[in-house]
């Protein structure tokens, strides 16, 4: 008797530890913004543990799907062969909208080009456009940095021009990788979410405004009052993907986001309140 009952003293804080821990998983855009939020929600809730790592949206969504995650971040909404996986196990899942991103296109500051229409961009990230001199008079070979394949935001990209992106795009692991890459390789364009711009060193690098009409104004991935409007072309929603079953446990975090100190956080993040 005496074995069992000490057995029962240990794992009683280990269950207790668990419980009060959230652990949240996927997307490397929403990754700094969560770990700010995560922050702030610990310092008036002492008792709840926040544990954050990035890895990109397929991995939140596996590890959801697997159980070692109970919240997945995910820069893209679940695609119907993620659905049918957690249906097959008899998970029903709920997600939950907390923050608008934007995709920014970043090329060298001395590169000379200002702005970018969308079929321009359809050419060089599909490799139809192999060099800038069509487009800046510059006879140089474009290098294209992005990301890999389980990533959200490359899922968005190509979804948004309709395209599949050329084999010889370079896969970096998240996104200041990529706003390094472009500070180095002044022939290269990448994207990355717009926070990371507002937020990061942005010396060496500049942002493209985009248009898809000719005739239409360039917009800023930067410029709040248009993504407001919902008026820029690479903008969208943030996903926060959970078991229902769970719903009770990771209440408390995701009210704190809803929160005006949470809404608060978001913006100075560099991100966008959602669209009411």
């Amino acid at each position: 008797m005496k074995y069992y009952f000490c057995y029962l003293i240990v794992l009683l804080p280990a269950c207790s530890q668990e419980n009060k821990t959230i652990k949240i998983k996927g997307s490397d855009t929403e990754v700094n913004l969560a770990v700010q939020l995560a922050e702030s929600f610990h310092e008036v809730n002492a008792g709840v543990f926040v544990s954050i790592s990035g890895g990109g949206s397929g991995l939140g969504i596996a590890s959801l799907l697997n159980g070692t995650a109970d919240v997945a971040n995910s820069s893209r909404s679940i695609n119907s062969g993620e659905i049918n996986l957690f249906e097959k196990k008899g998970a029903k899942i709920d997600s939950f909208i907390f923050a608008q991103d934007a995709i920014a296109f970043v090329v060298a500051d001395d590169l000379p080009i200002d702005s970018v229409n969308t079929d321009d961009l359809a050419g060089i990230l599909s490799g139809r456009y192999k060099n800038w001199s069509s487009l800046t008079g510059k006879n140089m070979i474009i290098n294209i940095y992005g990301r890999q394949s389980n990533s959200g935001t490359h899922d968005f990209v190509k979804k948004k021009l309709g395209i599949e992106f050329t084999p010889y795009a370079k896969q970096m692991n998240g996104n200041a990788q990529i706003l390094e890459a472009i500070k180095a390789d002044h022939s290269g364009i990448g994207y990355v979410g717009a926070g990371y711009v507002t937020h990061g060193s942005s010396t060496g690098i500049k942002v493209l405004p985009v248009y898809q009409d000719k005739n239409e104004k360039a917009i800023s991935p930067l410029d709040a009052n248009m993504i407001a409007a919902g008026k820029y072309f690479f903008q969208r929603p943030l996903y926060q993907y959970y078991k229902a079953a769970s719903f009770d446990k990771i209440k408390p975090f995701l009210d704190f986001e809803k929160s005006d100190t949470g809404q608060k956080i978001i913006q100075l993040a560099g991100y966008y309140p959602v669209i009411k």
